[in-house]
Formats: C-alpha cells, structure tokens, sequence
C-alpha cells in the first residue's frame, strides 16, 4: 500500500502543475466525471442502465424505453448529488447536513419520505457477516463520525482519509437505501476537496470492493488499498486526457 500510495502522490505532483482547472477544461472534467461516476455507481447497485443511455438521459434529457422508472430516478437523482458535491469542493470538511442533504437529492423522486432522513428500523446486509448500526444509535453514530472528519482528517493521508470516510459511513449504514452511493460520493467529495481525481469503481471490480469492505471489518488497510489502487488508475486517466508522460520516473521499483 504505501509504494501504491507514494505513486499516487508522485502522479498527482504532476497533475497539480495544470491546476488551477477553470474554464471549458474544468467543465469537461465535471462532465466526464457525472456521466462516469453515475453510471458505475448506480450498476454497482444493479441498475441496468447502461454508460451511454446514462449519457442520453444526463446530456439530452431523454428517458429510455425498457427501464424501470426507478432506474431513471437514480441517473437523475445521481447527478443532482454530484453537483452538490463540487459545491463543497472549496469546503474544508464534510458535516451532517452535508451527508444528509447528497442522500435527499439521489433518493428524493425514489421515495421522498425517506430521502435524507435516518432510517427507523434495523436491517441486514446480505453476504456480509457483519452487522450495521442499530437505527437507534445512527444519530449519535453519526454525530461521532463528523466529530472524527474534523479532529482526523489532517493527520491522515487525503485518499486514506476518505477511504475511511466511506468505509466508517458504510459500517453505519445510516439509510433505509442508497448507502452506497452515498459512501461514494462521500469519498468522492473529500477527494476533490483535497485536489484529487475523482475514483469510479467499474462494475467489473464489484466482488473485489464488497470484498475489500467485508475484510476491512478486521484490516482497514485492505479497504485503503483498493481505494488507493482506483485513485491511481483515476490519476492515469486525468493524465492522459491531458497529455500527460505518465514515465518520466514517476514509476519506479519498490525499494528504489
């Protein structure tokens, strides 16, 4: 983990050199990353959407015949939630009502009542040997996850940082639905708040997350390692859209 991490942060040295990013190039970044991030995210949950129907929804407003409803509402919902996150790109931390207020926008045409709201009731994760909060300690689970956003965050590496994030608010699983999406986009925000490239976790990597998630249950490093791993490969492809050498020793062997 820490050679994976240590090129990861010779790779971003090279990005940093384009920021800052305004403009039409800033707005292409956002626009790959909605149609990129939407998409993966939502399949990884079992929407059967695909990236370029995500593309025709998000870009040209139009529905797709043969797809539940739902599975619109969450590539709209989706990208409402994406906006908010770069809203608080120049934030220095992530508070409750932030967190609650990515939930509302995903889950709200799903089912109103319960966007952005705790849930009320107990639940279990299928496949997992381990369980989630009980719905009666969430708020004040919660409350102990944003006090340790603003007491830890400097001390850990930034993609450690919001590896942990996702994978502490995953362990509470404060909402009745849309967990995971918000995890991500919760990793997602504390990245781009620390100038780093947005991860999106392909469908085919799916059994290798929920893998590294079960196993960071006793090793957290595990969980770490896979988001280091998806920040490297968000690096190379930052780098190069921009034309960017990716060998110029910034890849070098373990020990060197």
């Amino acid at each position: 983990m820490e050679y994976t991490l240590r090129i990861a942060q010779q790779y971003q040295e090279k990005i940093n050199r384009l920021r800052p990013l305004t403009g039409s190039r800033l707005q292409n970044v956002k626009d790959y990353y909605r149609i990129s991030l939407t998409f993966t995210s939502n399949a990884l949950e079992g929407n059967t959407l695909s990236e370029s129907e995500t593309k025709v929804i998000l870009e040209d407003g139009l529905t797709v015949g043969g797809h539940p409803l739902r599975e619109i509402y969450e590539v709209t919902g989706h990208s409402r939630a994406y906006d908010y996150m770069w809203s608080l790109v120049h934030s220095n931390t992530i508070t409750q009502r932030d967190i609650l207020e990515l939930h509302r926008l995903f889950y709200e045409h799903i089912q109103s009542e319960r966007a952005g709201v705790y849930r009320t009731e107990d639940v279990i994760i299928t496949g997992s040997a381990y369980g989630v909060t009980e719905w009666r300690d969430i708020p004040k689970e919660m409350t102990a996850l944003c006090d340790w956003i603003v007491s830890e965050r400097l001390k850990l590496h930034p993609i450690v940082f919001a590896a942990e994030l996702h994978r502490r608010f995953i362990y509470i699983h404060p909402f009745i639905d849309g967990n995971g999406r918000t995890a991500r986009l919760l990793l997602n925000t504390a990245l781009i708040q620390d100038g780093y490239e947005i991860v999106t976790i392909p469908p085919i990597l799916r059994s290798d997350y929920i893998a590294s998630l079960e196993r960071g249950h006793k090793n957290a490093d595990v969980f770490h390692g896979f988001i280091i791993d998806r920040e490297v490969e968000a690096q190379k492809d930052m780098m190069r859209l921009f034309h960017i050498p990716l060998k110029d020793g910034a890849e070098q062997a373990p020990g060197t």
